[in-house]
């Protein structure tokens, strides 16, 4: 089994899953679902660590094991991952599949993490009149209009269907909506001097003017921005000037070679808090 390979049309992750651990295999279990990919991390046939681009841990393995179609491959070899899934595998199976219904149903009211939720109501009035739990009042505060859903998780520690499942309240009560505000930009060089520290990054007024549109940023003005670099993102002040070219972000020279970026490379950008 160094080398096990299929396609999901004949068997299932689950039944794979399940002979992995029967067998005590060791290795990565790479999965190849067309436009998406993700590895299941193994150790003495335990599921110990989960990774697809947008999620890791928990969330991401039961994201892969809910695909039916695509390719997988097996590798035997040592593995090097963090301990982030500690549910035996028949257990990790079973939330899986326990929690299959409520992914799809609100993966089909929010189709993309990368959204970023920001209620309609402030203070009290938000919960006012609806029913909602306690794990639910933990995690709404973090709908700030910067943070997308994967940022909200990473930050209250819960996985997609909770924190799915609080937005659905609000959205069902028609008291949330959700906006994509990241923005592809080109990387130029900032310019500095004596009378210019290279403290902050630039972007044209234009897209000021576009994020300015949007209800979350309308109200205050925006000083920060989360740049998306190759190793996670960063939050850095951000000035907004003249005589740019569109969609273009200008960073200083010790920045960019901390961040190991190039001028002409692209980020993403969005408003930060």
């Amino acid at each position: 089994m160094s080398n096990l390979r299929g396609n999901l049309s004949s068997i299932s992750l689950t039944d794979v899953a399940q002979l992995l651990h029967v067998n005590k295999k060791t290795g990565l279990l790479k999965v190849n679902a067309g436009k998406i990919a993700g590895t299941l991390f193994v150790v003495n046939g335990d599921v110990i660590h989960a990774e697809t681009p947008h999620s890791k841990g928990e969330m991401a393995a039961f994201e892969i094991l809910e695909w039916d179609k695509g390719e997988f491959e097996f590798i035997a070899q040592k593995v090097q991952a963090p301990n982030s899934i500690r549910r035996s595998v028949p257990d990790l199976l079973m939330e899986s599949a326990r929690t299959s219904d409520s992914r799809k149903r609100l993966r089909s009211l929010f189709p993309s993490l990368k959204s970023v939720p920001w209620p309609t109501l402030q203070g009290d009035a938000l919960l006012q009149g609806i029913k909602i739990y306690t794990e639910d009042r933990k995690i709404i505060p973090y709908f700030d209009g910067y943070r997308d859903f994967l940022d909200v998780m990473a930050t209250t520690e819960q996985n997609e269907v909770q924190v799915l499942q609080a937005a659905s309240i609000l959205h069902d009560a028609g008291r949330l909506k959700l906006f994509e505000p990241e923005v592809q930009v080109s990387v130029g060089i900032l310019k500095t001097g004596f009378f210019k520290k290279g403290d902050h990054l630039e972007a044209p007024k234009s897209l000021e003017a576009h994020w300015r549109q949007l209800e979350p940023y309308s109200i205050a003005p925006i000083t920060n921005v989360r740049v998306m670099w190759a190793h996670g993102p960063a939050v850095d002040p951000i000035q907004f000037v003249t005589g740019m070219n569109d969609f273009t972000i200008a960073i200083s020279k010790d920045l960019l070679g901390a961040w190991g970026l190039n001028e002409g490379d692209i980020v993403q950008v969005r408003p930060a808090p």
